[in-house]
């Protein structure tokens, strides 16, 4: 979270490569579930650590091809000036669909349903947190809820604007950014929760299906084809 600008000079650490920060550290994740399904010796255990790593590598993919398309449009991978650059719109009119695919792969790789496979008690008892109670079971679910926050948070930087109030005019521009980031943020945990109360567990053929199939060759054509346009039209079009 150092990196993530909160507002306007509201950021611990102002890094030039913020999202390349973000995306190599948000990928460790999968080595505390490969060690505590491998750790707690049961074969149920190590079975559901193995699907989970299978799962956040396959979907890393895609978001860092849907990464691509945002740093294609702004030239920079400083958080703080790819909220700025969107001032006049916000990317997520005309990136929709790498923000459909971005929000989709972030359930995927925090582990929530419909694709909370690792954890699917039918199958696997409860995956690679069977053999834990108590504090050990509990930080596995903190750290889970944090990774939730900062896909959240993530998302409100790359596609909602970050602390960039709706309209620039009153009542809206005089609601602090900090407020607005939060306000944001809150609503995408929301529609996290909402996801997980309406959809079925997704087979796991099906979600390497989704990951490899789908997500993966669109969001490379999305990519092509927003630098294609830029070239095309000298940046103009942007």
């Amino acid at each position: 979270m150092a990196v993530i600008p909160f507002g306007e000079g509201m950021v611990f650490a102002d890094l030039n490569i913020g999202i390349l920060y973000l995306f190599a550290l948000s990928s460790l994740g999968v080595y505390g579930i490969i060690t505590a399904g491998w750790s707690s010796n049961s074969q149920y255990a190590f079975l559901g650590a193995l699907r989970s790593a299978a799962q956040m590598v396959s979907y890393e993919v895609s978001l860092g091809l849907v990464l691509l398309g945002v740093l294609v449009c702004t030239g920079t991978l400083n958080l703080t000036k790819i909220v700025l650059q969107q001032k006049a719109v916000w990317f997520v009119f005309p990136l929709f669909p790498l923000f459909l695919m971005f929000f989709i792969s972030a359930l995927a790789e925090t582990n929530r349903a419909p694709f909370d496979l690792p954890e699917a008690e039918a199958e696997l008892v409860s995956g690679y947190n069977t053999e834990y109670a108590a504090m050990g079971f509990a930080l596995f679910f903190l750290g889970e809820y944090a990774n939730m926050i900062l896909m959240c948070a993530s998302a409100t930087i790359l596609f909602l604007g970050g602390w960039l109030p709706i309209f620039d005019f009153a009542p809206f521009n005089w609601i602090p950014g900090v407020l607005w980031f939060g306000l944001k943020v809150s609503f995408l945990l929301f529609v996290f929760i909402w996801v997980r109360a309406s959809f079925p567990r997704y087979r796991y053929d099906q979600l390497m299906r989704l990951g490899w199939k789908v997500f993966l060759p669109l969001s490379f054509a999305f990519v092509l084809w927003i630098a294609g346009l830029l070239v095309a039209t000298n940046g103009l079009i942007y």
